[in-house]
């Protein structure tokens, strides 16, 4: 929440801590007869219930006078006639009868309140004004109207404003899951995406500003939003349009933001002081030269979608060998004309201009000396440096690199051709 810019205005409040309230409130609950003991267990329930038309609890000890004990649970008495109403901003009206209503456990046998209980009490003691949640938690919805108006007997509470939010779902359409899905907010984080791209995202699940426009700052979403507004349909977490947003708010960075925001991918602390994501650089850390990478920065900013991708496409600037892909130098090794390539760059690239420019036109040259498109005679030529078929255009990296770096690896290159 804090990495969101989300951070509570107070608390947090933990339910652990919060015992003597709920005993509390479970006696009120007890004196006035509104909960009863209950010594039914799973299976007495549903050897007595199997036939009937109403699954659920039948109210088995409901008038048996039980004493409670740590062999009892206690159970909220619903009333037998009538319903409960729950106003919901999204859904509307929607009506509980309460001959559909077991009496349902409130109090664990061990004396541990359930949530529906907990959950009311917290909301009345914090005054909560709105209860916004995921609409699989609707059915809860009316034994907490219950009990609430059961503890009004004690202290009258205005209720809050109830609002269902539609479920996110995968690709396949169903219910996220966070055993099967990818739901971990700080697996985006270490990924590379920026906060405000995942806010933007997440804000437009199930709603929408006016007009068709997606990337929306923080003050509009603010202005715009109305929970009346929401969608009932479930709305479909798609990480691809994340992602194609996530690269959006890169490319409007600053060189600057930009720069200080893929930090601690390519610079970790050392210190171990500030956050970094997981996994290691591929370099020796006092290998990272700050002034490099910054020359390479604003090739990677027009390219990457999420941060993380930045390591792989600048290691070759900060290894003393480069990681050959294995894939890409065996597209390299297929191709006759490697060998020839890489050594009339190697000619080449010794006596020009060492400028993006200048490398460009000999590289040009040497394409088509030997019949290729510029493009096809990159390839040996980049995997020799960079140790990959794909990254940043080429020419400015080799001007980064420097004339002697270049040379030597496509002389190791070409050594590696010619040994098979």
């Amino acid at each position: 929440m804090s990495w969101l810019g989300m951070e509570p205005d107070e608390g947090p409040y933990r339910q652990s801590d919060r015992g003597d309230r709920y005993a509390e409130a479970i006696d009120q609950l007890w004196s006035t007869g509104q909960l009863y003991a209950c010594d039914c267990t799973r299976d007495d329930v549903l050897a007595r219930t199997r036939n009937n038309a109403i699954p659920g609890y039948d109210g088995h000890c409901r008038d048996r006078g039980l004493a409670r004990t740590e062999r009892t649970a206690l159970r909220f008495r619903t009333p037998d006639v009538g319903s409960t109403l729950v106003h919901d901003v999204i859904r509307g009206d929607v009506e509980f009868p309460h001959e559909s209503m077991e009496d349902f456990v409130c109090v664990k046998s061990t004396g541990q309140p359930l949530f529906v209980l907990a959950n009311a009490v917290d909301d009345r003691d914090g005054a909560i004004s709105h209860v916004i949640r995921g609409e699989d938690l609707l059915p809860t919805t009316p034994k907490g109207l219950l009990i609430w108006r059961a503890l009004d007997a004690y202290d009258v509470v205005a209720l809050p404003v109830f609002a269902h939010l539609p479920m996110l779902v995968n690709e396949q359409r169903k219910k996220l899951s966070k055993r099967r899905d990818p739901v971990a907010v700080e697996s985006y984080r270490d990924q590379g995406y920026l906060a405000e791209a995942f806010r933007n995202y997440l804000a437009l699940l199930g709603w929408s500003p006016p007009g068709d426009q997606e990337k929306v700052d923080v003050e509009t979403l603010i202005r715009e939003f109305r929970l009346e507004d929401v969608h009932h349909a479930p709305a479909f977490f798609d990480v691809k349009k994340l992602t194609h947003l996530n690269g959006e708010y890169i490319r409007a960075l600053s060189a600057a933001e930009f720069e200080a925001a893929v930090k601690p991918w390519v610079e970790p602390d050392l210190d171990g002081t500030a956050w970094s994501p997981s996994g290691e650089v591929p370099w020796p850390p006092d290998r990272f030269d700050e002034a490099r990478f910054a020359s390479i920065a604003p090739l990677l900013q027009e390219r990457v979608a999420v941060l993380g991708e930045v390591r792989t496409m600048v290691d070759f600037l900060f290894l003393d060998e480069p990681a050959i892909d294995v894939g890409s130098w065996a597209g390299v090794a297929a191709d006759p004309s490697s060998s020839e390539i890489l050594s009339k760059a190697l000619d080449a690239y010794r006596d020009c201009d060492w400028t993006r420019d200048a490398l460009y036109a000999v590289t040009l040259t040497v394409a088509e000396s030997v019949g290729k498109s510029l493009r096809k005679a990159q390839a040996p030529i980049r995997v020799a440096v960079t140790g990959r078929s794909v990254g940043p255009p080429l020419f400015e990296p080799l001007e980064i690199l420097g004339r002697d770096e270049v040379l030597a690896r496509l002389g190791r290159g070409l050594e590696r051709l010619t040994a098979g």
